[in-house]
């Protein structure tokens, strides 16, 4: 089976666009707020949020980058030798509002993850998830405060986010495990 095509470029450029707005709206009246994007696909998420806030006047952002490789459960069953990226937090998260961002929620695995890499770091004063794609299947009681779009999947397929930084062209696609 081919890939689906379920988000152009336009559409995840609205969407990230709405995600920002929405998350602007919970904020109000906090000092400030931390941006913190999983790698890979979240910490690209991450810097486009932080330029749209820029562009909307927002100022003093704090955006940061967090590898959760070696915080993964099943870090033993899916690589001998864990490819790792680089943590880049220029701030301490200790009394900080942070806004978690991901590209793909499925099992909460993964959140639950960087939750736990967030918190050997410092103490944050609170922590909200931002998703782009909720995707369901659940296994840890941990659901997204912010949404891109919800898209019901079965456990066969996978979910592929496609960034241009990372040399492709914009767009989200459902595909059939090999």
């Amino acid at each position: 089976m081919s890939a689906k095509e379920i988000m152009n470029k336009d559409e995840m450029a609205r969407t990230l666009n709405r995600m920002v707005f929405q998350i602007l709206e919970a904020v109000r009246g906090e000092e400030g707020f931390c941006l913190v994007g999983i790698r890979k696909g979240g910490a690209t998420l991450a810097k486009r949020m932080a330029d749209i806030l820029a562009r909307e006047g927002v100022k003093n952002i704090r955006l940061g980058y967090l590898d959760i490789t070696l915080y993964r459960d099943d870090l033993s069953s899916i690589h001998d030798y864990p490819v790792l990226h680089s943590t880049e937090l220029n701030f301490d998260v200790t009394g900080q509002n942070i806004v978690l961002v991901d590209d793909v929620i499925y099992t909460g695995r993964t959140t639950r993850a960087a939750l736990d890499a967030l918190i050997d770091l410092g103490r944050p004063k609170k922590i909200l998830l931002a998703a782009f794609i909720d995707r369901g299947h659940r296994e840890l009681p941990i659901q997204p405060d912010f949404t891109g779009k919800t898209v019901p999947t079965s456990r066969s397929e996978l979910v592929d986010v496609k960034l241009e930084e990372d040399g492709g062209n914009d767009c989200i696609t459902i595909n059939k495990k090999a």
